[in-house]
């Protein structure tokens, strides 16, 4: 899992996400151009597949055919996402880097259907022959399509080296029974870490820029049929940027300075980072198997500083994360004035600062702030300066941690940070 991402994703965007996916899978060509009659044989096609009756208004809604500005509803959101080959709509948001709940409900049809300009509206026969012309494609079409079994498949990934990154890995895979002439090896949740390969070839070498949690998937004509796990470790503590086409490293000796952990401006611009306009986002990323500790029964604590306020870092943006095997807890921390842009979340709890009162979480950095978590039985509290901030009485999922990060707007600094459980505990000064 990539937590630099996870600074970003917001629920429109998942969204996005999830009908960029369906139009992938429809091959439809671009749904601006996409009329009534194809939001009728989507309905059909969802319901053919799923047996679940979800409206061609809704689906018009939801692609912005029709003025509505509430989002979705879960049931809806579960409907579409299980059209694209997940669980459901939860398990949509672990795999593409979502953190938010998603609310809203349906309303009734409005009345009018927003057309792109300069378009003439069809003829009413025109368009009934065009609907039955692709009723009769789907209909016959899709009953001649050959099921695809994920036993037919195999794959396996294994890395080159040990530790550390960049980390090359090898993809080994057979899917020489695929219905389609390439297939597509997916690195993690990220969709957009995707590779398109023959069907016929059987091996492939992709890198892993940062450390982490991955499941890397097979993807065979858009359905997931084989994953694996694959843990990339840290080799202790890394710092760097997220950039393309890949981070900015730092060396341990530039990071490690006088008992704590943190990257000067100066040695960022050094690396002609750039502050501004916008500044980066800079990581310390620990990630190794640190035994056996699960995210429903652990204490952490740690202490730390956003170090940079100005221009558009005026919010001190800044994230605590634990991360686990395909999923994470994430606290946030800014200024007082943008918890609204925020989001806490706890492997399956998540609570968005545009819905939830997050206000707690809005810190003075003009010194460390000390913060402490305790999770017991699938429920968890989190202090600041020793102050509850917030508690979670449910829906906490059980997960084994893998790493930890700290993600700050411009730079910061930790000065501790401590995991335990009783049984295992990992704990460094620095």
């Amino acid at each position: 899992m990539r937590i630099f991402a996870l600074l970003m994703i917001t629920e429109e965007e998942l969204i996005s996400e999830t009908k960029s996916q369906i139009e992938k899978k429809l091959g439809w060509g671009d749904s601006q151009d996409w009329t009534n009659q194809d939001f009728l044989a989507l309905s059909k096609k969802i319901q053919d597949e799923l047996q679940i009756a979800v409206s061609h208004v809704t689906l018009k809604r939801i692609w912005g055919k029709v003025k509505y500005t509430s989002l979705p509803n879960t049931f809806t959101l579960n409907t579409l996402v299980q059209f694209i080959g997940y669980e459901n709509w939860r398990d949509f948001k672990v795999k593409n880097g979502g953190v938010a709940v998603v609310g809203g409900v349906d309303s009734p049809t409005p009345d009018k259907v927003a057309r792109p300009k300069g378009k003439k509206p069809m003829r009413p026969l025109v368009t009934l022959a065009i609907g039955l012309a692709l009723g009769y494609f789907i209909w016959f079409g899709m009953g001649s399509k050959k099921e695809i079994d994920a036993n037919d498949y195999s794959f396996h990934v294994k890395k080159t080296v040990e530790k550390g990154v960049p980390n090359s890995v090898i993809f080994d895979y057979d899917a020489t029974k695929a219905p389609v002439d390439s297939v597509i090896l997916q690195q993690s949740w990220d969709v957009k870490r995707r590779t398109k390969v023959s069907k016929d070839a059987h091996q492939r070498t992709l890198i892993y820029y940062l450390p982490g949690y991955f499941e890397a998937k097979l993807v065979v004509d858009e359905k997931i049929v084989k994953e694996q796990g694959i843990l990339i470790p840290s080799d202790g503590w890394l710092a760097a940027i997220d950039a393309s086409p890949m981070p900015v490293y730092f060396k341990k000796e530039d990071v490690m300075v006088h008992g704590q952990m943190a990257l000067s401006v100066e040695k960022l611009k050094g690396q002609n980072i750039h502050l501004a306009p916008q500044p980066p986002l800079v990581g310390y990323l620990n990630v190794q198997d640190f035994g056996a500790i699960y995210s429903d029964d652990f204490v952490f604590e740690a202490s730390l500083k956003n170090d940079y306020k100005e221009g558009a870092a005026i919010c001190q943006k800044t994230n605590i994360y634990l991360l686990c095997e395909g999923m994470a807890v994430g606290i946030p921390l800014c200024t007082k004035g943008c918890v609204s842009d925020m989001s806490l979340f706890f492997t399956g709890f998540d609570a968005p600062g545009k819905q939830v009162d997050l206000s707690a979480f809005g810190v003075d950095f003009d010194d460390f702030v000390r913060v402490r978590i305790e999770s017991t039985q699938g429920k968890a509290k989190i202090f600041l300066h020793d102050t509850l901030a917030y508690k979670i009485d449910r829906d906490i999922v059980r997960s084994k941690i893998i790493g930890i990060g700290f993600v700050f707007q411009g730079t910061g600094s930790v000065d501790y940070v401590k995991l335990e459980n009783g049984k295992v505990k990992f704990e460094d000064g620095f």
